[in-house]
């Protein structure tokens, strides 16, 4: 993903903070209080019942939750989001992490504590939509390693969703909120918190339409469903829809005014995505369906211009990219 400049002139310092801390208190902060609680009701079904079938549904939830603040890559998230959702998995490290763990019986995947040294392929949510969704993986016995295996892959996500709450709660919350503040060496003016914020916006859409939706879409002569994100589980859709509408709630935050064609871009998303037969992206070899995956991405990009217009212009924020940062 092309990394975005942002450079700012002329906003007020209440404002700024204003916006930064309705940010925290309406969105970030309430966002990851319900991923810790989402994943540790995951994790609570685990310990009743580990097979696939038992756990779709909490995962999914999880999931869901995961999308409100899982782009908003900074402070603990900068690195800790990583091992939550290792993606794009362009080497299949994953399949061979996990496939080496179950043929081994390795001691490690019984043990969440020791389970975070493990590699970052094998945790998370995308670890465990393989173990759930992919044939090879999903027809294991309750009793047998590959469900203990999956039940310590719930507990690790949950003691992963639980420290991420925790430091931005008790840590990087305040460190938001203090900018400009003598000794806040991570962020030396107001402005600087909010045009912090305001990058991961527009940073999230981004991705989504380069990655989430370029990935896929590959090139006309040569598309590529399978590396669609969360194809297995047929999300690929809903995460391009929940993404967008949380980069638009974030958005909506930071501002102080109605931001009309945020809404209506938003909208046009929706209903665009209303019209899709496959929501895993695995028909995208057959034109039409690759013209409303085009469309989509299109209505993202018109969601990040509008979020531009509307809170970009007025606090004095331009975005540009830097051309030599690629994929």
């Amino acid at each position: 993903m092309r990394h975005i400049l942002l450079f700012c002139t002329g906003l007020a310092a209440s404002p700024a903070l204003a916006g930064v801390d309705a940010a925290l208190t309406d969105h970030i902060l309430p966002g990851y209080a319900d991923f810790s609680e989402a994943a540790e009701t995951l994790s609570s079904a685990a310990g009743d019942d580990c097979t696939a079938d038992a756990l779709k549904a909490p995962w999914n939830t999880a999931f869901d939750a995961w999308t409100e603040i899982g782009d908003v890559r900074m402070g603990p998230s900068e690195t800790g989001a990583l091992s939550v959702v290792f993606w794009p998995d362009a080497r299949g490290f994953t399949p061979k992490t996990l496939s080496r763990l179950i043929d081994g019986e390795e001691e490690v995947g019984t043990d969440p504590a020791a389970y975070a040294d493990v590699s970052i392929a094998a945790r998370g949510l995308f670890a465990l939509e393989r173990m759930l969704y992919d044939p090879a993986f999903s027809d294991y016995a309750g009793g047998s390693y590959a469900c203990t295996l999956v039940r310590t892959m719930a507990a690790d996500l949950a003691n992963q969703a639980d420290s991420l709450e925790r430091d931005w709660r008790e840590t990087f919350a305040e460190v938001l909120r203090s900018a400009g503040s003598e000794g806040n060496a991570t962020y030396l003016s107001e402005d600087e918190a909010l045009r912090a914020l305001y990058t991961q916006a527009l940073s999230s859409l981004e991705f989504t339409a380069d990655s989430r939706l370029g990935r896929p879409l590959g090139t006309f002569e040569r598309p590529r469903p399978t590396r669609a994100e969360a194809a297995l589980s047929e999300r690929s859709l809903r995460n391009v829809l929940l993404y967008s509408d949380a980069a638009a709630a974030l958005a909506r935050t930071l501002a102080d005014r109605d931001m009309p064609e945020t809404d209506a871009a938003l909208e046009r998303l929706h209903d665009v995505a209303d019209n899709f037969s496959d929501p895993g992206f695995q028909d995208i070899e057959d034109p039409s369906a690759r013209l409303l995956v085009e469309i989509v991405q299109q209505h993202v990009r018109s969601l990040s211009q509008a979020i531009e217009q509307e809170l970009g212009v007025p606090l004095g924020l331009t975005a540009g990219f830097n051309s030599q940062d690629g994929d």
